[in-house]
Order: C-alpha cells, then structure tokens, then sequence
C-alpha cells in the first residue's frame, strides 16, 4: 500500500458520507494519486468494519468486472469483488426510493448459495459446483458513490465495487444439469427488453467467477462461508434507472425478478 492508515480512514470516510447522503464525491484517485487497489481494498475493509459495528449482518459478496468489454473500459485484466450485508437486500417485487442511492444501474446476475465453504488458494469450478446449495436469478442495483460514474479500478474498489442493492429470485436447488454458461438473460425496462446475454459473458461461466473470488479473498486471510451467496457478475450491460422505473431480470430456468424505483 502506498497510502498512510490515516489517509485510508479519511477516504473512507468521504465514501461513508457519500453513501449516507447519496451525494457523489470527486475521484478518489485524483484526490490521492498514489492511491493503489492495495490501498482500495483497505478503504473498502475500513467501511465494512464499521458497518459491522453498526450492527449490519455480512450475508453475501459481489464479483465485478467480470465482462471483457467493462476490463477493457477500465484497463484491468481481472475482476474485482465487494461486500453484501443485510440492509442491501431487497424484496422481489419491491419498490425502493431512487433517492436512496446516487447514480444507480441495474443488471441481470446469477447468485450462489454455498451450503460448505469456499477457500481459496487453488478453488476451481468444479469445487464451486460441489459446494452449491442452489442458484437464482438476480438483479444488481450498482451505484457508485464517485461522481458521474467517474472511475478507476482503486475508486470503484474502494467504493465497495460499486455495489448498491440486490434483488433475488426463489432460490433453486442446484444440480450439473443446470447449465450456467449457457443460460440466456433477458434485462427489461418498463417492459421494453433492453439488452440480453449469456452467462459465457461472466468470465466463460459464472461459476468460474466464484472460483476466482474464494482465491481472492486468500490474502485477506478470508473465506465465503457456508450460507453465504455471492453475486457472480452480469450478463449484459448496466441500464440507468430514475424514479418510476420498472426494471426486471429473467434468466432461462431460473425466473423472474423486479423491482420498481419510487
């Protein structure tokens, strides 16, 4: 890390308020031009604790970046990860004030419910298989604390990768006849079906991205633990939502989800 723990704490602190205020900040990384992933991955962990304190429960984690075309945007070659705690989950159906977060996207996701833990080095698709209790569909809310969605690899790690909320679908037992990679998403808008996609997007198989998450937690001496789901990256494009919005998700096999924006 090149940061000092002084200078993280304050970082953290101006994306605490952003996210408490739902008002965007400048680019982390132009305030801080040494700022490194080492020193994101800090400010993200800084907020998580506190958030911990406050009371809020971790129940599950988000892999982004997993498409070659957001990589290319970003000039990273990997993805990136975050936390999900309670107070981000969301009622399928739901409505939820837009004034609730800053700048928010949604996209179609498939999330993974382990029933034995995943730990990391050497975690490869078919450990992930193994250790899968069920899967469902999903929709993201991304948002991003920095303004104007503004970003660099450190800025949206330390920003929690961007997470915002999810919503999940029924959660389905799964089984190898269940295929992942080649399951179609269908991301909708106000009825209007905007982008669609398959899971081959996310890092060739959805389940490889979860591979990739367990041996990235390795170094901060973490594992995802039975219980927990993770969400494993989209399938298409992010789509903008305001107020009045309606948006939902579909993935073959797995169903439907929505969410209005109030």
């Amino acid at each position: 890390m090149t940061l000092s723990p002084s200078t993280i704490d304050e970082a953290a602190a101006q994306l605490f308020a952003a996210d408490a205020d739902s008002a965007p900040i400048g680019q982390l990384t132009q305030r801080y031009p040494g700022m490194e992933v080492a020193d994101a991955y800090a400010i993200q962990q800084v907020n998580l604790a506190r958030r911990l304190a406050a009371g809020r429960t971790l129940v599950g984690h988000k892999i982004g970046l997993t498409s070659e075309p957001m990589q290319t945007l970003l000039g990273v070659d990997q993805p990136d990860f975050g936390y999900i705690l309670d107070t981000m989950v969301i009622a399928n159906g739901a409505g939820v004030p837009r004034s609730r977060f800053c700048s928010p996207r949604v996209e179609p996701e498939v999330a993974f419910l382990l029933r034995e833990p995943l730990r990391g080095p050497g975690v490869g698709i078919e450990q992930v298989r193994a250790a899968t209790e069920a899967v469902a569909v999903a929709l993201e809310i991304v948002d991003s604390r920095i303004a104007d969605w503004k970003l660099t690899l450190p800025d949206t790690v330390a920003d929690n990768a961007s997470s915002g909320a999810v919503v999940l679908g029924d959660w389905v037992p799964y089984t190898e006849a269940i295929d992942l990679a080649g399951a179609r998403a269908s991301l909708r808008l106000n009825g209007t079906e905007i982008d669609t996609g398959f899971g081959s997007a996310v890092l060739g198989d959805p389940a490889a991205a979860v591979a990739w998450l367990a041996n990235a937690l390795v170094p901060f001496g973490t594992e995802i633990v039975a219980g927990q789901f993770i969400m494993s990256g989209s399938f298409t494009t992010a789509a903008f939502v305001q107020a009045g919005d309606a948006a939902s998700a579909t993935i073959d096999g797995l169903g439907t989800v929505s969410l209005t924006f109030t």
